[in-house]
């Protein structure tokens, strides 16, 4: 088995990883006795704020609503395997909406920094979805890439 190691990506690194946006996979808690629900996003990222931005959708009989009114504590993780190696990130942190009513200027200058991905994973018409808005500055965030010799 091959021996690879990981080194811990400095801030100016992991935000480079994360750029504007990307995808990665979010996971609600589900309780104790059950896995996390875990669902294939698009995220926007602001490196001057270090938060996330999140657009989800919700059917009329969505899990994902009904999980965030239990509880708003989510963890994010986003990836990519290239030819130098591969890189993760892991954030935990908790979702907060971005009602119309709290839409002002310091968030519409944020949102303009960020780029969310439209990524279609919908089990049905995107038009019967209500989609929302959230954010998550996140109270953990550590980034990994593999390690190469000279580290």
């Amino acid at each position: 088995m091959e021996d690879i190691r990981s080194v811990q990506m400095d801030e100016e690194m992991r935000n480079e990883f994360l750029g504007r946006g990307g995808t990665g996979v979010l996971s609600l808690s589900s309780g104790k006795e059950q896995a996390p629900y875990s669902i294939p996003i698009s995220y926007g990222f602001d490196a001057e704020e270090e938060t996330f931005y999140f657009r989800l959708a919700f059917g009329t009989d969505s899990t994902k609503a009904d999980l965030l009114e239990r509880d708003s504590h989510v963890s994010f993780v986003t990836y990519e395997h290239t030819e130098d190696g591969w890189k993760s990130i892991v954030a935990a942190g908790q979702l907060s909406p971005i009602t119309e009513g709290a839409v002002g200027t310091q968030i519409l200058d944020r949102m303009r920094r960020i780029h969310i991905p439209l990524v279609d994973t919908f089990d049905r018409d995107p038009q019967e979805l209500t989609f929302e808005f959230f954010r998550m500055k996140p109270y953990e965030l550590t980034g990994k890439r593999e390690a190469h010799t000279e580290d």
